[in-house]
């Protein structure tokens, strides 16, 4: 919402926003954009009357702010109906989905068609290192990359949001039941993406991982061109998939590998991310690019290596006495298990402590509970935060000390502490220079990555 308020105005919109609060960076981000930021919500917030009311998903039937709205008969939407009216219909949408990878590609196809000469729109849902902001309106007629998210629009309209997206290019990464307080169950999670496929129209394009055979069996049912990508030596079932992507050995900078369409190799480049997940962002970004676009895969693929990530998907916050700290956003088990070892593959010197905080709605509780424990493996040390999620009913809830003592009983080694202050005491106390640390967590965790570098000896 907070993007979308900064790509109001820059389309030349006067904007005004209510919210709980305006904490840093988005607060600050704000007010640099010069939207007009109200504290709390209230209807005197929507003097003077405005045009259009654009109500998050954060907000119940309740709010008082968004029940004035509707009472007084002024004209309202969700954040996706007003993406769609005010500038999808008018360009050429890119939509990224799946379970996971939506931001990190969505970022890098923005870079690359920017890269490329094609000066597209944009809407992230991360900091993006090659912007100065997460959004851009493009012109009309060309396109415009959006992460498509299928959480819920708004309270009065309980659909996923891109289903509203008005796809042409689109992606989908991978379908694992998540979202679980939106989708009860694996049925209702894979029938949000089938029917945002059947969206498509038949000159569109959806590129799919090949390897995931839920994806697999939902693009079936597109009317459009699908084109299959994987790493080489991936089961893709029956599907042969159109880019493939030969690994190298990773390094300091990140992730080498072929470039492979048709059995052909057409370049050898390098992810800037580490680990085979990042590389089938890559792969998604570049198939879309290239064949939505009309980019040549030789030129996307020059361009790749200088891609600057995004802000919480393996950022380096810092170093302090020797040892890294990084920020990354995986809390789905799938996201955990795929992140430690890249990291391990990047940093093979020292030792990997994975802090990890339940926080999501799916994380907190326990639908993955026994997957957790496979997916800190990489991890020499792994300490493991209370849930990051009150009110989670105690049937329901994610157990910590239960998924601690399941990585101890495989040979590994994981701890419970009880605050952020407790961790941040035992990585300085366990580590020492060569080591990495990766924060997983879907929060602000307490600052605990500005604690961990303030109170690591320098």
């Amino acid at each position: 919402m907070g993007a979308f308020a900064g790509l109001l105005k820059q389309a030349g919109h006067r904007v005004t926003g209510s919210d709980g609060a305006f904490y840093p960076p988005m607060g600050d981000a704000l007010k640099r954009w010069g939207i007009d930021c109200r504290p709390g919500y209230s209807p005197e917030n929507l003097e003077p009357r405005p045009d259009l009311v654009v109500v998050g998903n954060v907000c119940r039937p309740d709010n008082p702010e968004a029940r004035a709205a509707i009472d007084k008969g002024l004209e309202y939407t969700s954040f996706p109906g007003a993406l769609s009216r005010m500038f999808l219909q008018q360009r050429v949408p890119f939509v990224v989905t799946g379970t996971h990878g939506k931001t990190t590609t969505s970022a890098m196809l923005a870079f690359l068609l920017d890269r490329t000469g094609k000066a597209p729109g944009f809407l992230v849902g991360g900091i993006a290192g090659d912007f100065t902001e997460s959004f851009r309106a493009g012109a009309e007629g060309g396109p415009f990359v959006v992460e498509g998210d299928e959480y819920d629009s708004a309270f009065f309209e309980k659909s996923p949001k891109f289903w509203q997206y008005r796809p042409q290019i689109a992606c989908i990464h991978a379908i694992e039941h998540d979202h679980i307080d939106i989708y009860p169950d694996m049925g209702s999670y894979r029938d949000a993406f089938a029917r945002f496929v059947e969206l498509i129209p038949p000159d569109g394009l959806l590129a799919i991982n090949a390897a995931d055979a839920e994806v697999r069996s939902v693009a079936a049912r597109a009317r459009c061109r699908v084109l299959g990508f994987a790493l080489a030596g991936e089961d893709t079932g029956e599907a042969t998939p159109a880019l493939i992507a030969r690994l190298g050995e990773p390094d300091e900078g990140g992730q080498p590998f072929e470039l492979v369409e048709d059995g052909e190799v057409h370049a050898r480049t390098r992810c800037p991310l580490s680990g085979g997940h990042n590389v089938k962002n890559a792969l998604a970004a570049l198939a879309m690019a290239a064949h939505g676009a009309g980019v040549p895969l030789a030129s996307l693929a020059e361009a790749l290596p200088a891609f600057a990530g995004v802000r919480r998907r393996q950022e380096l916050r810092g170093t302090a006495g020797g040892v890294r700290v990084y920020d990354d956003f995986a809390h789905h088990p799938t996201a955990v298990a795929e992140t430690l070892p890249s990291l391990r593959a990047r940093h093979p010197g020292g030792r990997l402590i994975a802090i990890f905080e339940p926080r999501s709605a799916t994380a907190s509780r326990n639908l993955h509970q026994g997957r957790y424990a496979e997916a800190f493996a990489a991890a020499d040390l792994a300490l493991l935060a209370p849930v990051g999620r009150p009110g989670i009913p105690a049937a329901e809830k994610l157990d910590v000390g239960a998924i601690a003592a399941a990585i101890r009983a495989a040979g590994g080694s994981a701890e419970t502490p009880p605050d952020v202050e407790a961790i941040v005491a035992r990585v300085v106390e366990y580590a020492r220079a060569g080591d990495t640390v990766v924060v997983m967590s879907n929060g602000a965790f307490d600052a605990i990555h500005d604690k961990l570098l303030e109170d690591l000896p320098r």
